[in-house]
């Protein structure tokens, strides 16, 4: 699955279309441009594929995937993934008792370095903190590879914590270690979800964090026998701690989703994405639960503003011994707005790979630039007018603001302008945007390149790549030539 982007040689957009109109005056009209569109497959910041417990470079799991722990590799270097997709995103969890083996004495280290190593491969982390896991005996029961990646003690609840509330607690048929209404869970596991929030919201290397109140692994199984203010004021150490950096919450829970927008808009996520049969021939999420979620909650128009994030049930090699259709879940899960999967880092079939690049080429946003046009010549403190028309090939928004910027370049110059452009309203399908710039009264005359990219309003620095041909090793777009005159 190569991830590369087509490379303008010595010229403009390769294959646009430049008409220099002139008029009956002889005066220069706009120069008009028609970029090539591109097929490739586009490495681009929150979409796409995640891996799990591991970062971009690191060796896939074949047959099952890790639990709990995080295991980076010394990759000196070779981030590229084999028989997965190079991925923007690194998706760990991690249990409680990893993150406070004591009480209210946290271990940050390893937060800290899974940031670290996600920025030095290229990627955003996003993380979700577990309460517990199973027992040993109860993983092993329903999944052999339970008993070598998760160890008993490990998916327990931190030792301390289990010597405060005793054995253990069980609701019906529901698996909790502990009972989470008992005042002391809000208060340590609340606690410790407020203490990574102070420390980590707005984290620039932060994407997201998924909220998880109760059940194995934090999947919040059970949620809905908690008691409305127990949900409520667990939901509240995540909503009142991380303020800055977007939140994830579980596709069943309506009800927290509702409590939550009142204070803004979160994501949503599921964890079992391609669920055929996988627990029973009469229990499919993605011919039952699914359909109904979408059709009857917030999702069917949530996804215009955050984003729909899923994981797989199992792991592709399951979906081919069992003979599903690949196809059949890639298209239900563009319907439902995906923007990135979370494939548990385990090898992708080599048989799927062409239809998984058709994914990650619908998955989230996908810009192709369809016309830009400009005047042919400027004055120095003049006003640069232009019109852009782009589509949105993908299914869904960029939720990060990135600005449209716009590039004036010669030996003796180089003048960067932002502009207003919001691209979070960039809906799928077509969207026009028209402004203008004004060029500083010092900016020499003289012949200029203008390009185009979309970057980080910061640093000013392009990010986003686009489906369309002339993209320079800066990272910005040629569209051709433009005079400054006095």
């Amino acid at each position: 699955m190569r991830n590369e982007n087509r490379r303008a040689t010595g010229r403009a957009i390769s294959g646009a279309l430049v008409l220099w109109a002139l008029a009956a005056s002889g005066l220069a009209q706009d120069v008009i441009i028609r970029p090539q569109e591109i097929g490739d497959v586009l490495l681009n910041p929150g979409m796409g594929f995640t891996t799990q417990q591991r970062f971009n470079g690191d060796r896939v799991d074949p047959p099952g995937w890790i639990e709990g722990r995080i295991e980076s590799q010394d990759v000196h270097g070779n981030y590229k993934n084999e028989n997965y997709p190079r991925t923007t995103l690194a998706y760990v969890r991690l249990y409680w008792s990893t993150l406070e083996p004591r009480q209210e004495v946290y271990d940050w280290q390893v937060i800290d370095k899974a940031l670290a190593t996600a920025r030095e491969r290229g990627q955003s982390l996003i993380f979700r903190v577990m309460p517990s896991g199973e027992t040993e005996a109860d993983a092993a029961a329903r999944f052999s590879w339970y008993r070598r990646n998760i160890p008993g003690d490990a998916a327990d609840v931190p030792s301390w914590y289990r010597a405060l509330v005793g054995p253990w607690h069980k609701l019906g048929n529901r698996k909790w270690l502990v009972d989470p209404e008992d005042p002391r869970y809000l208060k340590y596991f609340g606690g410790l979800i407020r203490a990574v929030g102070n420390r980590y919201d707005g984290h620039p290397d932060l994407e997201s964090v998924d909220v998880a109140l109760v059940g194995m692994a934090g999947e919040d199984a059970g949620v809905d026998d908690l008691k409305i203010t127990i949900r409520h004021a667990l939901l509240d150490c995540y909503l009142e701690s991380f303020k800055k950096t977007p939140l994830l919450i579980q596709m069943g829970e309506e009800e927290s989703s509702k409590y939550a927008h009142a204070f803004r808009p979160v994501g949503w996520r599921s964890d079992c994405l391609g669920d055929l049969g996988f627990w029973g021939p009469n229990e499919s999420e993605m011919l039952d639960l699914y359909p109904q979620l979408f059709s009857r909650s917030g999702l069917r128009d949530d996804w215009k503003e955050v984003p729909v994030a899923f994981e797989i049930c199992g792991i592709m090699q399951d979906w081919k011994e069992r003979g599903w259709d690949i196809n059949y879940i890639i298209d239900q899960s563009l319907k439902w707005h995906i923007s990135s999967l979370n494939a548990k880092s385990a090898a992708v079939p080599k048989e799927w790979e062409p239809q998984v690049n058709r994914w990650l080429k619908s998955m989230g946003y996908r810009f192709v630039l369809r016309k830009f046009t400009y005047p042919q010549a400027v004055s120095s403190n003049g006003k640069l007018a232009f019109t852009s028309w782009w589509e949105n090939k993908g299914v869904a928004p960029c939720y990060k603001k990135y600005s449209l910027a716009l590039r004036l370049k010669n030996d003796r110059r180089t003048e960067l302008f932002l502009t207003n452009a919001n691209i979070t309203t960039w809906l799928p399908g077509d969207n026009v945007y028209d402004d203008a710039v004004f060029l500083p009264v010092d900016m020499p005359v003289g012949d200029y390149e203008i390009s185009l990219a979309l970057v980080d309003p910061s640093s000013r620095q392009p990010k986003v790549k686009l489906a369309i041909e002339g993209l320079g090793e800066d990272g910005w777009y040629r569209l051709g030539r433009i005079k400054v005159r006095e």
